[in-house]
């Protein structure tokens, strides 16, 4: 009896021990395409998260990173879109070429941003600066000058906000376009061939405040960061600078809100810069998958070690789970077709640009 009974209660203790669940990635790999060129900005995001995740995801999967350049990002978009599994095993990393192409409904763009799941979302802002020998002094200073230079891609991508902002305060400048990166336009202002420019926060801060520090340049406003309420408000990179949508009211004495160029510049500032950057599975991910993708994001975002080294990498901008904001970025990257016509329209009357 006194055996029987040992039995049951063993029985019965089994009985209530669950048995540890396997993570979903254990033993996997995840391939991330990156669809630029190594050294890019996104790129060298990709390999910051890269080891991260590795260490935060249940299962410790490795992650090897894929570049897949071609077509201005969309090479790699439209092969991701038609090849991707949807076992959790295979991730995009989204530019903001990739995003604005997607938002002006590019005709070569073969996927749909509604069919792929958010992981993580990252964003950035840019600083607005002239030369000295321009004589402005301020933003609003902006509103009848002349003899401005600015560079931009052909075609303008990343540079359409800019493009746009002019439009909205009234700034007329001559616009070069053919330079293949934003670094070769900072060195072109530098030498003086251009006098006016915007840079990403992170290459202001590195690049252009030494600039700034030896009169060389003139810091002017920012673009502005979309909060999550949708209300554009300071950069917190750097508050002292007033937004572009502060500059108006200066100029104009009355805000924008309710202007399709206000709608159009506001809309393509959260998609491409706000919401610049983002890590995606495809739909039909297994749920398990993403339990532990967010799983990972969460213990990452809340490892010190990372929020030191993100820091440097990524300033002040959050780096935020991507089913949390997920609604909000499908909603800045649906824009009515008025919007797109006029971003059109602008782009090839005033520059004779097509995108």
């Amino acid at each position: 009896m006194r055996a029987l009974a040992v039995s049951l209660l063993v029985a019965v203790a089994l009985a209530g021990t669950a048995p540890a669940q396997t993570p979903y990635y254990a033993g996997k790999a995840i391939e991330l395409l990156v669809p630029t060129a190594v050294g890019g900005a996104t790129d060298i995001l990709a390999r910051f998260f890269a080891p991260f995740l590795e260490r935060h995801i249940p299962g410790n999967p490795s992650i090897r990173i894929r570049n897949m350049p071609g077509g201005g990002t969309l090479l790699g978009m439209n092969w991701f879109a038609a090849n991707a599994k949807a076992d959790g095993t295979m991730m995009l990393a989204s530019t903001v070429s990739s995003q604005v192409a997607y938002i002006l409904r590019n005709p070569a763009v073969r996927y749909e941003f509604r069919k792929l799941k958010a992981v993580l979302v990252n964003g950035s802002g840019a600083v607005f600066y002239a030369s000295p020998q321009t004589g402005l002094r301020r933003a609003r200073d902006l509103a009848g000058a002349s003899g401005l230079t600015f560079g931009s891609l052909t075609p303008p991508g990343v540079e359409l906000p800019a493009l746009l902002a002019f439009e909205l305060l009234g700034v007329q400048p001559k616009v070069v376009f053919g330079f293949e990166s934003r670094g070769p336009i900072r060195l072109a202002f530098e030498r003086g061939e251009l006098n006016l420019d915007f840079q990403a926060t992170f290459v202001y801060a590195s690049q252009v405040l030494p600039l700034v520090r030896q009169g060389k340049a003139v810091p002017l406003m920012t673009l502005g960061f979309i909060d999550e309420r949708g209300r554009m408000v300071r950069d917190p990179s750097v508050p002292d600078l007033p937004t572009v949508y502060e500059v108006y009211q200066q100029i104009h004495g009355l805000k924008p809100d309710g202007l399709l160029r206000w709608k159009a510049y506001a809309g393509l500032v959260a998609a491409s810069w706000t919401y610049g950057r983002a890590l995606w599975v495809p739909e039909g991910t297994p749920e398990e998958a993403l339990r532990d993708l967010r799983a990972g994001v969460d213990r990452m975002t809340a490892d010190p070690e990372f929020r030191r080294q993100a820091e440097q990498v990524l300033g002040p901008y959050p780096v935020l789970r991507g089913d949390r904001v997920e609604q909000t970025l499908h909603r800045n990257m649906t824009m009515t077709l008025d919007v797109v016509k006029y971003i059109r329209e602008t782009i090839r009357t005033k520059y004779n640009q097509h995108i």
